[in-house]
């Protein structure tokens, strides 16, 4: 392997659920400039601190509080903080029935999915070895890989940000199912779980950013070293109130802004009318909410422009 050049970095970053490679050209100016580095490189939305590998203490793990003292080969943790849902939040939106987010977060008792045929066969038997000799589960990669997709897929489907309250209850939920899956010296059996689905919901959301949702797109672009004249990520985060479904919902199918604004001057038209078409008028608002939705979280318009949009819904329908 060639030397690596004076200011050059290599860093293995260690997550909660895989580890992977960083090479940096240069050392960042700051702690935080290389958190921001990792958030960007690595697709990460949540806040975190790191810890690094002290040479000097055999790799024991110490906090990074000077960038000065991280090696230029180096192994960092991850550490994730404690869940912000304090951040603002935009004006809420009427909610509508849709196949993407139209169930509200389990008020008990989160209701753990049905796994793969092989995963599901592994925990059967784990939870059998349990019950027997009181044995964890020893988890291959992929298997708890397919673990946390499969869970991560079915809490967005409730909620593209839940909070840490919510992420620790499906978390215990999952270990009372499948109790071979509890943690060996942890107080509670499903700390190391709890991070790692906190983990795997940033990328859950990396992706469906990619695939272009706009609930997850109407947060992309904040401040990073590529962008650093965009507002700060830590501010403004766009998230549903609590209890609120379908926050951002996509559009419709076969429709565009265009198609909804015509639809928007339908309903408009018709709610002028002395005997109006109630029926035609709710569904038409239906497909039109989405389009309101995001002319409110994207383009921030007026409270005047807000009110028209949403005029059909003022009137008691």
């Amino acid at each position: 392997m060639a030397a690596l050049s004076p200011q050059a970095m290599i860093l293995r970053v260690v997550e909660p659920d895989r580890a992977r490679k960083l090479k940096l050209s240069s050392r960042p100016a700051s702690v935080d400039a290389l958190i921001a580095v990792i958030k960007e490189q690595l697709e990460i939305d949540l806040d975190f601190s790191l810890k690094y590998e002290d040479p000097d203490f055999d790799g024991k793990l110490t906090s990074l509080s000077d960038i000065d003292e991280l090696p230029q080969k180096a192994v960092v943790h991850v550490s994730f903080e404690q869940d912000s849902s304090s951040v603002a939040s935009t004006e809420t939106m009427s909610s509508v029935s849709s196949s993407e987010r139209g169930r509200r977060w389990p008020s008990h008792i989160f209701p753990i999915p049905t796994f793969s045929f092989d995963v599901e066969l592994r925990l059967r038997e784990g939870n059998a070895e349990f019950e027997k000799n009181n044995k964890q589960l020893q988890l291959t990669r992929d298997i708890k890989h397919d673990i946390l997709e499969k869970l991560a897929s079915v809490m967005y489907g409730y909620k593209a940000y839940p909070s840490d309250k919510e992420i620790a209850m499906v978390a215990e939920a999952l270990v009372v199912k499948h109790p071979c899956l509890k943690e060996a010296g942890s107080q509670t059996g499903w700390n190391g779980w709890k991070n790692s689905l906190k983990f795997k919901m940033g990328n859950y959301r990396s992706k469906m950013r990619r695939a272009g949702c706009p609930e997850i797109t109407v947060n992309a672009g904040k401040r990073s070293a590529m962008n650093p004249d965009n507002e700060s990520s830590h501010s403004n985060i766009k998230r549903p109130k609590r209890a609120e479904v379908n926050f951002l919902p996509n559009f419709p199918q076969g429709e565009n802004p265009s198609t909804l604004e015509q639809l928007r001057q339908k309903i408009v038209d018709e709610m002028k009318k002395a005997e109006k078409n109630l029926p035609l008028i709710k569904k038409d608002d239906a497909n039109h909410l989405c389009s309101a939705a995001t002319d409110h979280s994207e383009d921030m318009p007026t409270s005047k422009r807000a009110h028209g949009t949403l005029a059909c819904t003022q009137n008691g329908i």
